[in-house]
């Protein structure tokens, strides 16, 4: 585990967040608490990191000292934050984990403050829309990644750390159609991928530049 720097991703994620000192930050699905620390580092009045599993979260609360730095243990599928307590709410690679995304952004539209932001990634729906692993190949011998039922929302079963994790597809139009729903205004989207440069030192990421691993997005309450 590396931390922060041991995303690829988090160079752009980090480019899409806004000046954090007096901010009062939410951080939906904090794991280990490394973005909760950041955050505090850069001057947030407070942060609050939220995460359903307690050993994630006893690991967090061993490894933080400040005192703006509070955690809580809840499921994300019934959170409801504070209203209005926040002024940005952050989250890295959760929210495709959700049966219920739209009630979570709902609640979430509601604990911001106005003009309050929400930065988060999720992986790409061209990530989660195959219903079968691994890398094909073309005639050619190209590696080409299988997207099936890209249409076809819904539940997809993997096997990424542990067998049978079930991730919720969504397109990208339904994403953005949530944080409308919400009251959230886009504000940026990227697809991300490895660039050029990333690849050149970390060859092994060539396969990486075939389609965007995440979907980056950040909106603003209207």
């Amino acid at each position: 585990m590396h931390g922060l720097d041991g995303a690829p991703e988090w160079p752009t994620l980090q480019a899409m967040l806004p000046g954090l000192a007096g901010k009062r930050v939410l951080d939906l699905g904090c794991g280990f608490g490394w973005f909760c620390r950041w955050a505090a580092g850069q001057g947030a009045a407070e942060v609050l990191g939220v995460d359903v599993s307690e050993n994630m979260l006893a690991r967090a609360r061993a490894e933080t000292t400040r005192a703006t730095v509070h955690y809580k243990r809840a499921d994300l599928e019934r959170f409801a934050p504070p209203q209005p307590a926040f002024d940005l709410a952050y989250s890295s690679l959760a929210f495709h984990y959700l049966t219920d995304l739209a009630g979570l952004l709902a609640r979430v539209s509601a604990g911001l403050l106005p003009g309050g932001q929400l930065v988060c990634s999720v992986e790409h729906p061209l990530m989660t829309s195959p219903r079968h692993q691994g890398w094909t190949q073309d005639e050619s011998g190209v590696p080409t990644w299988p997207v099936n039922g890209y249409l076809d929302e819904g539940p997809r079963v993997t096997d990424w750390l542990a067998k049978g994790v079930v991730k919720q597809h969504r397109s990208i139009a339904t994403y953005l159609e949530l944080l409308r729903r919400a009251g959230l205004v886009l504000t940026d989207l990227r697809e991300w991928g490895p660039s050029v440069e990333q690849v050149a030192a970390n060859p092994e990421w060539s396969n990486e530049r075939q389609r965007p691993a995440f979907l980056l997005l950040a909106a603003r309450k209207s």
